[in-house]
């Protein structure tokens, strides 16, 4: 049974990979999905108090990237506080729209479309719709940083210590 359980932990870890560049898979609580798996029904003495921690606060840090990204590179790209707020509000409905493409291009559409009205400049308007792009993949790169960063914790407490 104990083979079943590992098989589990290893494809949690690789959808949460997989999430990376497919954003419909909700990469950090897969994650958790195999830190749990692992700790309850393998063994639940040898991840510590201390990966625990630094595993919830690295996964807020996922939750906050995405956010912080969009607002920022927006704003860097020359977009309107509006057009920030727009960008995170595309994120939310992208996932739910033509996933998993959606978080990329529904914040573009939204920004893209959000600074024109505004500026009545479609260059501006591309410009800051082309941040809420850079943003996405900022995000992303960050993120696949701090899985792995995840699972190289895991896998020396688990094996190591």
């Amino acid at each position: 049974m104990e083979i079943l359980w590992w098989i589990l932990v290893i494809v949690s870890f690789i959808l949460g990979f997989v999430g990376v560049i497919a954003p419909v898979i909700p990469s950090v609580v897969v994650f958790w999905v195999g830190f749990l798996i692992y700790h309850f029904l393998i063994n639940s003495e040898t991840l510590t108090w201390m990966f625990w921690l630094v595993a919830a606060v690295l996964t807020a840090l996922v939750f906050v990237s995405d956010l912080v990204a969009n607002s920022y590179f927006v704003k860097k790209y020359g977009g309107s506080k509006k057009s920030e707020a727009a960008a995170i509000i595309g994120v939310i409905v992208g996932m739910f729209i033509y996933p998993p493409f959606g978080v990329i291009f529904v914040p573009f559409v939204f920004v893209l479309a959000l600074e024109f009205i505004s500026t009545k400049d479609i260059n501006a308007a591309f410009r800051a719709a082309v941040g809420s792009l850079l943003a996405f993949f900022a995000s992303s790169a960050f993120n696949f940083v701090i899985y792995v960063l995840l699972i190289i914790w895991f896998l020396l407490d688990a094996f190591v210590f």
